[in-house]
């Protein structure tokens, strides 16, 4: 199979539960390609994009909101809310770097990565329900609207994921560890042309819609795992594959919170 063609196929195994099959040599090629991100963001945004265009025509707002949650992870999966679970472990970790380090990569689930994955899914629902109602202040077409804010959702999550890579340093490798993990091979992937390539491809996508201010939910994606990424080196000294899943989901929820600010303000008009 050509390796472009193998990087995005696998890129939809890696990112998404749909059932295309992945295999440790298309996960080679993905992070050799590893701006594949967010154009796997935009096509899983149209999906998720549409179930919501479809959805604020025939269900109430709160049930809606309910339902594009559900739907997002059904088709993108837990493996990044499970990275906030661990990194909110990590984080509410009293002690040395190592007794941290070992929370972080506990399998046990603790306080702080309950209280880290409740809130994130609060966040979640709050800015959806919020886009909703400035929509319909503002006179929105809010079928149209509430595709579009989930389309650039996905784009900036994915382009989150691509940032904090590109600009993280892995965690250094623990003594138990023989070979490095999948987030040392996204941060080892997501080279400065592979950054850009992703960046110029998720600035264009989400400029469409709106124009220039369609670019500030965005910008504020990624803003936010830079944001993590200083709290990840505050607390564990890099960045690992839990950190790298946790700005996919801040990212996501970064973007719709500026989508409804916007909207607050009525810049989009």
């Amino acid at each position: 199979m050509n390796s472009f063609l193998l990087a995005f196929k696998s890129g939809f195994g890696f990112l998404s539960t749909i059932p295309v099959g992945i295999s440790m040599e298309g996960i080679d090629e993905l992070m050799k390609k590893i701006y594949f991100y967010p154009i796997v963001g935009a096509v899983l945004g149209l999906l998720i994009g549409a179930v919501a265009y479809i959805g604020q025509m025939i269900f109430p707002d709160p049930i809606l909101a309910t339902l594009i949650i559900g739907f997002v992870y059904y088709i993108t999966g837990f493996n990044h809310l499970d990275g906030v679970t661990d990194m909110g472990d990590g984080f509410m970790a009293h002690g040395s770097l190592e007794k941290k380090l070992r929370a972080l990569k506990d399998t046990n689930l603790g306080t702080g990565g309950v209280s880290f994955c409740i809130l994130l899914l609060l966040a979640l629902y709050g800015s959806i329900r919020s886009v909703q109602e400035e929509g319909l202040g503002a006179g929105s077409n809010l079928p149209l609207l509430m595709f579009l804010s989930m389309f650039i959702a996905e784009v900036s999550a994915k382009q989150s994921m691509l940032t904090i890579a590109a600009f993280g340093k892995p965690i250094p490798p623990q003594k138990d560890q023989a070979y490095p993990g999948l987030g040392a091979m996204t941060i080892n992937g997501a080279t400065w042309k592979n950054f850009l390539i992703g960046f110029l491809f998720g600035a264009v996508v989400c400029s469409l819609p709106f124009g220039l201010i369609g670019l500030l939910p965005y910008l504020g994606a990624c803003t936010s795992s830079l944001v993590l990424l200083n709290r990840s080196y505050a607390h564990f000294g890099g960045l690992n594959g839990d950190g790298i899943g946790t700005a996919n989901e801040i990212g996501r929820v970064t973007a719709l919170i500026i989508i409804a600010v916007i909207l607050k303000l009525s810049l989009f008009h």
